[in-house]
């Protein structure tokens, strides 16, 4: 029912133990163990750009946490209404957050298909009489390999409460319950610290507004204890090789989170200093006053009609003072003219006035002579 699962995990491990047992031997259980490893690393590498993307997702949602923690007070007796204005939030802001939920959904088929390859890598078929002849992708020469593979004195394929049910399993796979457990021990605490070590790793990354939100608080707790310890206390229910897939996958999810956490934080910090730079460059030096637009000309403008403005200098008042004692004669020259033709003392005080403004108005105009003409 499951083989669409079954089949690719089943080729990935065939596929790594062809590289591996090419070098150290097909029955070597070293081979067989870092095959395992190897597909855990092969699994997640075709991950690594949804787990970038689910770490992007977490950091945009805890930009816009304070607005979240809003509807949430806003809608606490509305669930669905709650669950729109989620929705809507989210999509304003470009996360998607079936995305961040990918690796982790994935990993679920993955290491159920594990589980099931690893189960069928035995003597007999279920029906306990026939010999097994494939495991999916194996053929039966792969699966005698595995069954005969000793990894320091274990069987990857066995675990230790088969006894339960069979009493003779651990002996026709090769192995015993001291050798088992030998090996089990260290890796299932291992697994239970790895499996700690990633989860702290993840909430520590968490905004106190986050870790104050009560589902947020209570998830942290599972991830930080109930996860690892139910690790712990489920491996002897597990075959060792998914004991190792649990190790080899929690080590890879700690690498990864170390190396893309550096680069995000590296890219944020990058887009802080440009942004800081920028506004620097915009603003104003120490000292340095803003330039305005000129509003006011170099010379005022004439109005339309206006007279010129004389301005004194000391060539125009000297020349103004000998013209003055100059025109003296001919202010009455024009006088006597004036009179002499008729015209009354109004000429002769517009000549008068012509007269000042020609020698710089310094002087007043002479007095008419009042006499008989012979």
């Amino acid at each position: 029912m499951l083989n669409f699962i079954y089949y690719p995990v089943s080729f990935i491990l065939w596929a790594w133990h062809k590289v591996f047992g090419a070098v150290m031997g097909a029955d070597n259980g070293i081979a067989w163990a870092l095959s395992v490893v190897f597909l855990v690393f092969t699994l997640r590498a075709i991950l690594y750009k949804p787990f970038v993307s689910q770490v992007r997702s977490m950091r945009k949602m805890q930009e816009f946490q304070p607005e979240i923690a809003k509807l949430r007070k806003k809608y606490a007796n509305d669930r669905q209404k709650q669950a729109e204005e989620m929705q809507r939030l989210q999509k304003d802001h470009g996360v998607n957050p079936l995305a961040g939920c990918l690796p982790v959904l994935v990993q679920v088929p993955v290491f159920i298909g594990l589980f099931q390859v690893l189960r069928n890598f035995t003597p007999l078929n279920p029906d306990g009489r026939t010999p097994r002849t494939e495991n999916y992708f194996f053929g039966q020469d792969e699966v005698n390999s595995f069954i005969r593979a000793d990894f320091f004195g274990a069987n990857l394929g066995s675990w230790p409460f088969q006894l339960w049910d069979d009493p003779q399993a651990l002996e026709r796979a090769g192995t015993s319950l001291p050798a088992m457990l030998i090996v089990m021990i260290p890796l299932m605490i291992a697994a239970g610290i790895f499996t700690h070590i990633t989860a702290r790793h993840s909430v520590a990354r968490q905004t106190a507004a986050q870790g104050e939100n009560p589902q947020t608080a209570i998830m942290n707790k599972l991830m930080l204890y109930v996860f690892p310890i139910g690790v712990v206390v489920g491996a002897p229910f597990l075959p060792l090789a998914v004991l190792l897939y649990w190790v080899a996958n929690n080590l890879w999810t700690l690498g990864q989170q170390y190396v893309v956490y550096k680069r995000i934080d590296v890219e944020e910090s990058a887009a802080r200093e440009k942004a800081v730079t920028e506004s620097k460059a915009r603003a104003p030096k120490p000292g340095q006053k803003p330039l305005r637009p000129e509003t006011t000309p170099a010379e005022p403008s004439k109005t339309p009609g206006a007279k010129p403005v004389l301005r004194k200098t000391p060539a125009a008042s000297t020349n103004g003072t000998n013209g003055s004692a100059d025109g003296a004669p001919a202010g009455g020259a024009a006088s006597n003219g004036s009179t002499a033709n008729g015209a009354g003392p109004k000429s002769g005080s517009s000549a008068g006035a012509a007269a000042r403004r020609a020698g710089g108005g310094g002087s007043r105009p002479p007095a008419r002579r009042k006499g008989k003409r012979r």
